[in-house]
């Protein structure tokens, strides 16, 4: 072919004669192909005279683009034909595509906040990347307590604030209390906030990065007495209605008095013993759930609110720890949440 304009007149000839996908695969090849009528005529240009060469070049290049053009066009007009001609038979079975699922701790987050959403607690997130004092003083966790350490919480190398202290990744969920106090202004408050923690370790039970939920109800009046009717609901919910809860005297900065809650295990339900055999799962009858107290009257404080007028309660647990206390729930690896294993991810 001498020019462009004979191969375009080639092209737009054969082009007209494309009844199907397999015809106009060999006309692209034919004419866009690595040894195709478009790159033979650009190795020819090097016989064009160099004034007529980058003429001849662009004229050659818009008539690639119209080549792809039309056959993109024409590609498209075959498969719309296509479709129109497909007869289907609608009493074939369909075919069952894999799809995926979501991930246990996404479970179990939607599980434990429409149980507490139904007693009237609000389902709040609060920041990760946090300052020191809404992380410890706020908590009543002075200067040089143990949790304030490099070998127990994230901190982040920046420019310290002036009032709030060094940068650092949440060690735990309950830095969302003074937040939520000083959001509302005024009790009553009922939330639970949901968020990943952070804290250097990595072993069967823990990770550097898990989730908690911190829930946190302030009033008139709030007492013992209903922080344990709370336990007990939630721990039946989610647990079911064979497992109870009990709590143990404790200590933590920021409630007082403070508990330690445990749910009865769902191999022996309380008993410690199976068929006469000590309980493998528990060997004791019960399961360490998590922490929960009294708000101390300095975090009122801190919060802005009056710890003479108004009490209330506190607790916060792992995610991953309560749905792995599941009945039936047989993991003895956290770190196996996050694996990425499809194996265990199928399961759900």
């Amino acid at each position: 072919m001498s020019d462009s304009d004979t191969i375009r007149s080639a092209f737009l000839s054969e082009l007209n004669k494309i009844t199907s996908l397999s015809d106009l695969e060999n006309v692209k090849i034919r004419y866009l192909g690595r040894k195709g009528e478009i790159n033979t005529f650009l190795s020819k240009l090097k016989n064009i005279q160099p004034n007529e060469r980058k003429k001849v070049g662009l004229k050659v290049n818009e008539l690639k683009k119209e080549i792809k053009k039309r056959l993109e066009e024409r590609k498209v007009s075959l498969l719309l034909r296509q479709e129109k001609e497909l007869k289907i038979d609608v009493t074939l079975p369909g075919f069952k595509y894999p799809r995926g699922g979501l991930h246990p701790v996404t479970i179990a987050i939607e599980e434990v906040a429409k149980i507490f959403e139904k007693i009237g607690f609000i389902h709040l997130s609060y920041p990760e990347v946090e300052w020191e004092y809404y992380a410890f003083e706020s908590l009543n966790m002075p200067d040089g307590h143990p949790a304030r350490d490099d070998f127990e919480t994230f901190f982040i190398d920046s420019k310290p604030h002036p009032k709030l202290g060094q940068m650092l990744l949440t060690p735990h969920t309950s830095s969302g209390q003074n937040r939520e106090m000083k959001r509302l202004k005024k009790p009553p408050i009922r939330m639970i906030n949901i968020a990943r923690c952070y804290r250097p370790n990595w072993d069967v039970t823990h990770v550097p990065m898990f989730y908690q939920f911190e829930g946190l109800c302030v009033d008139e009046r709030i007492n013992l007495t209903h922080l344990k009717g709370t336990l007990d609901y939630f721990v039946k919910e989610f647990f079911g209605a064979k497992r109870e809860a009990r709590v143990r005297p404790f200590h933590f900065q920021f409630t007082e008095p403070s508990f330690e809650v445990d749910v009865s295990c769902g191999a022996c339900f309380g008993k410690g013993t199976v068929s006469g055999e000590k309980c493998r799962v528990c060997k004791s009858g019960w399961l360490e759930l998590g922490g929960a107290g009294m708000v101390h009257p300095f975090v009122l404080k801190e919060g802005d609110i009056d710890p003479k007028k108004y009490s209330g309660f506190a607790f916060g647990w792992g995610v991953e720890r309560v749905f792995m206390m599941k009945e039936d729930f047989k993991l003895d690896d956290l770190r196996t949440m996050y694996s990425g294993d499809v194996r265990f991810l199928e399961q759900f």
